[in-house]
């Protein structure tokens, strides 16, 4: 489940894994995902974690976000 933040609004998710190579090929899916959909994730990892925030504009979680965050979520769950 993705977290809803203030103080900058953004929601944000950590995403764990038991290798570091599935860290790679869970980027590169997020990278052309972010150039499809124009939206840009502040990301940050470490050997066994990715984190993602998405800043918003608005309280409300656009459409344009939701389907970005359900196909993370999906690329997640592929791997």
């Amino acid at each position: 489940m993705w977290n809803k933040r203030e103080s900058p609004l953004r929601i944000e998710k950590r995403f764990e894994f038991e290798e570091y190579s599935k860290i790679s090929k869970f980027m590169q899916k997020i990278e052309s995902l972010c150039k499809e959909k124009d939206i840009y994730p502040n990301i940050s990892f470490g050997k066994n974690f990715v984190s993602l925030s998405i800043f918003l504009d608005t309280e409300e979680i656009s459409s344009r976000e939701k389907d970005f965050s359900k196909d993370v979520d999906k690329f997640y769950l592929e791997d």
